[in-house]
């Protein structure tokens, strides 16, 4: 059992290693070496757990967006309105991206074997959530029956990605203040 505690630990490690790299130098020129060095484990370590540049950054970025399926999940679940529950869901998702380095790396990497840019991706997918809970809150009767969901949630998600990719440059975005 150690041993295996021991193998978890190294390789999350190497996700951490991974992501402060890919936010430092980039995804390209972040080199397998320094990530190894930077988790103080030895190549042969990373190589064990990772077969490839392209596997890690997978894995740093499967890590970030499992992070934020539990956000989204919490988001769904809120028995608050949409309005209020949009909010909770960013100054939580913002929060966890300026604490968390490979949150932070993840959803701000591409690996190449994927075309889309990353905010493209997120804002299909926050768009998909801020539409169901708009829905699901005009059904109750806690929108006002003029209110389109459709463009509440683009509104929406329109403002959590901006706050999102604003944060990159000056991370004072991703405060909750603002």
């Amino acid at each position: 059992m150690p041993t295996q505690h021991r193998a978890i630990q190294s390789r999350q490690a190497l996700i951490r290693s991974a992501a402060q790299s890919f936010i430092d130098k980039g995804v390209s020129a972040s080199g397998m070496v320094d990530i190894s060095r930077r988790a103080r484990l030895s190549k042969g370590a990373l190589y064990f757990h990772f077969e490839s540049k392209e596997e890690l950054t997978l894995a740093v970025r499967d890590e970030a967006l499992g992070a934020l399926r539990e956000l989204e999940d919490q988001l769904l679940r809120a028995p608050d309105p949409v309005l209020s529950a949009s909010r909770d869901f960013a100054a939580a998702l913002l929060d966890r991206v300026d604490r968390d380095v490979v949150v932070r790396a993840g959803l701000q990497i591409r690996p190449e074997s994927d075309p889309a840019p990353s905010g493209a991706l997120l804002h299909r997918r926050w768009c998909t959530l801020f539409l169901e809970k708009a829905a699901a809150d005009r059904s109750a009767g806690r929108l006002p029956p003029d209110t389109d969901p459709q463009r509440l949630a683009r509104a929406l998600t329109t403002m959590v990605v901006g706050l999102l990719e604003l944060g990159h440059a000056d991370r004072t975005w991703w405060s909750r203040e603002a």
